[in-house]
Parts: C-alpha cells; structure tokens; sequence
C-alpha cells in the first residue's frame, strides 16, 4: 500500500503501555463534532443497533461514510469514536458512531447479548447504506469491533461488494482465547475486573427486561471474562464453552482471506491484546493488509508526543488511510 505513515512517537509521560491504555480511555477530551442524527439499523428479525450518523449538507452517496464500531463495555460515546468521527467529519466526510447490542443504553433494542462473533450485524449496516446509494463505504473497529469488522471483511472472501472500499483495525482482539488469558495475568487485574463489573450490570439490566430469558442465578462467582464467556455467553448463543466460542467468533481464522484495503494496527505494548497472537495468524501474509505495530501505544492509548490531529495517532492514521482510498477511487 502506498500510505507512508508518521511513526508514532508516544508522550513523554505516557511512554508505557498501562499508562498509554489508561490515558486513552479515561483523558478528557473536546470535540468540535456538531449533532448527529440517531438512527436504528435492522441487523436481524429481532435486533435493530443504534447508530447516530453525521451527514455533510447537501451530499449523499459519492462521499465517503466512515461507520465506526467500539470495543468491549464501550459505545458510540466513547473518547476514539468520537474521535474518527470528529476527524472525518473535518475532511468532509460522512461518519457513522455504532452501538454494538445492549451498548449505550440499546438494551431493549434486542432481547439477546452481544459477542465478538456477531459480525453478520455489520454485514447488514454495509448492505443497507449500499441500498441507499452509498458508494463508499468504510469500517473502523477498535479492540473487539477490530475483531467484527475484520471478521465481516474476511468472511466475504474473494468477492467483497465494491461499496466497501476498506477496512480499518485498531488492537483487533483477533485471538479471543489469548485476550481472555492475557487478562487473567495479575498486572491486568483492574482492566479484568473493569471488564467483568461491565458485563455483569449489562446481564442483569438484560435479565429485568427478559426474565424469561435471563436467569439470575445458576452459575457461581464470576471473576474472569473466561468465566462470563463460559457461564453465560457461550451457552446464550450455542456455543460449547468459552474456547468453543472463541474459536469460532475470533477473525484469526479469517483474516487471512480478507480481500478489501486493510489498514490493521498494534502496539507491542498492548496489555491484554498480545502481539505474538497476530504473528499466529496468517495477517503478514496477506498483501491487501497493512500491517503496522509501533513498539508502544498500549491498548488503543497511541497518544503522541505531537500536538493537533497527530495527538491522537490511531485515529489520525485511519481517517489518513480513508483519504488514501478515496483518492484511489476518484482517479
């Protein structure tokens, strides 16, 4: 790919990966992002998503939309959301912040949970802004809707819809079974417990709007997201156990056939999203993925030394990689 990005060069005071990942969630942050538009997404018979779209004045299909999907516990609100979208809404732009289910106050939007294998909700947002004339189309994900987005790309093979003109991957929680391990090490102790005080609220906010569905009891302690994924994920949505599930949501498998431009970015740093998971993977082999691992950045933290749009690196580097694209389809 032609794109020569700037290094990421991290903070001077966020040089290590904890720090970077805990800079990125919890940093105050200004937005000159102006309203958008709610709007729900059918995805299935009985799920609609929440996403709140950001349409440029008096342009439509020829302008490239940039839908942007976040990670576990998050939601179209979170900081590097709001963030693309903001950046893109500046280059003029379309931008798309997602809901995955049950996210930003979605839950009865759907009577089921969500997982990192649901990536067949974003395979109907594509289909549905192509059958409004959408002639560009761009997926950004984070963490776990690195993983969807990724997943969704490389399940359409040799033949992707040339409305979706690329994909971008920020930590991809390929490897599910290697992040749920890497959680369970004792510095990420607080990251384990953030993750799991998240998906047990969701789960009894779920069970009082679908008693039918959702016991309260049943199942013990749950102190690991391994755990959750075991107790309650995996048999909610027919899987044996959480490495059965994980074997079959994670887009290691995948990535591989991914056909599309893709822009997929790491930090060796990163806490709980291993990198020598994605050496495993067939990601270096294929020559439709750039492939970029700056040495820090933690866990979708890259917040550089540099000031201005170059703050937020990853951000920055995806709406550059949109541009690129475009350009391409414009010649």
């Amino acid at each position: 790919m032609a794109e020569n990005f700037r290094p990421f060069e991290p903070h001077g005071w966020l040089r290590g990966g904890h720090l970077q990942t805990m800079a990125g969630a919890f940093l105050r942050r200004k937005f000159a992002l102006p309203g958008g538009e709610e709007r729900l997404f059918r995805v299935d018979a009985e799920t609609r998503l929440k996403g709140v779209c950001h349409w440029q004045a008096g342009k439509r299909g020829d302008v490239p939309v940039v839908v942007i999907v976040h990670g576990l516990e998050g939601s179209c609100d979170s900081n590097y959301v709001r963030g693309i979208a903001d950046k893109a809404w500046a280059r003029g732009f379309h931008a798309v912040r997602m809901n995955q289910r049950n996210c930003g106050g979605t839950e009865r939007l759907t009577p089921t949970l969500y997982n990192s294998g649901l990536s067949g909700d974003y395979r109907a947002i594509l289909l549905e802004l192509m059958a409004e004339g959408f002639t560009q189309i761009y997926f950004a994900g984070y963490s776990m809707g690195g993983n969807l987005v990724t997943k969704m790309a490389g399940e359409w093979g040799a033949a992707p819809p040339k409305e979706l003109r690329g994909v971008c991957a920020v930590c991809p929680a390929l490897d599910l079974s290697a992040c749920a391990d890497a959680l369970e090490e004792t510095e990420n102790y607080l990251y384990q417990r953030h993750f799991v005080k998240g998906l047990m609220t969701r789960y009894q906010r779920k069970a009082e709007l679908f008693p039918e569905r959702y016991s309260r009891n049943g199942f013990g302690a749950i102190r690991t997201v391994r755990e959750f994924d075991d107790e309650i994920t995996a048999p909610q949505f027919g899987y044996k156990d959480a490495e059965d599930y994980y074997e079959h949501a994670g887009a290691k498998s995948v990535v591989g056939g991914v056909s599309v431009p893709m822009l997929m970015i790491t930090a060796k740093d990163d806490p709980f999203v291993p990198y020598e998971a994605f050496l495993k993977t067939d990601v270096e082999k294929n020559a439709r993925v750039k492939f970029v691992t700056p040495e820090h950045g933690g866990h979708c933290g890259f917040i550089s030394r540099r000031e201005g749009t170059e703050r937020f690196w990853a951000e920055e580097r995806v709406i550059e990689f949109v541009e690129e694209r475009s350009k391409e389809v414009r010649k």
